[in-house]
């Protein structure tokens, strides 16, 4: 077991990619290498973290500590895969509040801000690839909730069940169904400090993106840019594209990106509070069910009702490419950062993304 929570210690400090990169790592280390999992354990765990909502990634590692050591392990597992990132996002978020205002920082999020948009608009490529394949059903509920996301500019929870119903309805038509007293500075985000109040609308808010969000972790950024950025008005546009370059830069699960956001809202405290917010009903998710959800993990209701809302998350994140576009994209200068980004990323498989980032930060300053 401490080899094990070792390992993901480890995979949360240098896994860089996504959560396809990362549930590939795990295969290979802990399935082909060191035969810690067997491969019908490993299998069995992707299933549920493609079945449940939350980050693929964060609930994976869960499972495969659940394997191996209970609800212990996959406490420790969690904590260990998501312990890096997030220490690496506390240290950037103050970093970003202290140095906000010099004119080189500023500058290297110019190009950032740019090249997060091309790596957004890549795995949404990648992601349509994945999931949708040749079903006219699951292309139809991806476009619907493409253009509602990039109209509306927010991605609406009953948006994404009814694209689960709908695709539930229409396949059974074609198969036969079957069955606050604290310091000061642990609240102080980028507008001072944050109120009690304001910290239960964190972790509430927090809570409901983790439990709605299916598939890849960029699957969360439109959902956070219609609550963050257009309800609570926490961050403005500029801040909302930093939060996930942020989370492009740092390793493991790219929902980190929440710690950066409720940094800049409630300081230290606000960071922990988002992230454990989000990561809760991943765990939950993992630690209930795994004893039971084998029995029903093949039943055709439940596949074709996550089947269609993994559509509806790849249309919202089609969608937030546009939405978050319009707003990094400022110049022809950032147009052509992005296009050089997609581009790169499409072409070459072994560059990794944090040092296109670092690169586009660099132009970014060059530029500026």
């Amino acid at each position: 077991m401490r080899e094990l929570v070792l390992y993901f210690l480890k995979l949360g400090s240098t896994g860089f990619g996504g959560p396809i990169a990362l549930a590939g790592a795990m295969h290979r280390d802990l399935v082909e290498q060191r035969r810690w999992i067997t491969e019908e354990q490993y299998l069995r765990g992707l299933a549920l973290a493609q079945l449940a909502p939350g980050p693929l990634a964060a609930q994976l590692a869960i499972y495969l500590g659940w394997v191996r050591g209970g609800v212990g392990g996959a406490t420790l597992v969690g904590l260990a895969f998501v312990l890096p990132s997030f220490v690496i996002v506390l240290v950037l978020s103050w970093l970003y509040i202290r140095f906000h205002g010099l004119a080189w920082m500023q500058a290297a999020f110019y190009g950032v801000g740019a090249a997060v948009i091309g790596i957004i608009a890549r795995s949404a490529v990648k992601l349509v690839r994945m999931t949708l394949k040749r079903d006219v059903v699951l292309w139809a509920l991806a476009v619907a909730v493409a253009v509602i996301t990039a109209v509306t500019e927010r991605e609406i929870v009953w948006v994404f069940l009814a694209a689960g119903a709908l695709a539930l309805v229409v396949r059974l038509r074609r198969i036969p169904p079957v069955a606050a007293a604290i310091a000061p500075w642990l609240v102080a985000g980028a507008r001072g400090a944050a109120t009690s109040p304001t910290l239960v609308r964190i972790f509430l808010y927090f809570t409901e993106a983790g439990a709605f969000i299916f598939g890849s972790g960029l699957a969360i950024v439109p959902f956070l840019y219609g609550g963050v950025v257009e309800h609570y008005r926490w961050l403005t546009e500029q801040e909302f594209v930093d939060a996930v370059a942020v989370a492009m830069i740092t390793p493991g699960p790219v929902v980190i990106t929440v710690a950066f956001i409720g940094y800049l809202v409630a300081g230290p405290l606000g960071a922990t509070v988002a992230a454990f917010a989000v990561f809760l009903p991943c765990w939950l998710f993992v630690v209930i069910p795994a004893p039971y959800y084998e029995r029903y993990a093949t039943k055709k209701g439940i596949a074709d009702f996550v089947d269609g809302v993994t559509a509806a998350a790849t249309g919202a994140i089609a969608g937030a490419v546009f939405v978050l576009g319009r707003r990094a994209l400022v110049d022809l200068t950032t147009v052509a950062i992005c296009v050089i980004v997609f581009v790169i990323i499409t072409l070459t498989k072994k560059i990794p993304e944090p040092l296109v980032i670092l690169a586009a930060a660099a132009a970014g300053l060059a530029l500026r």
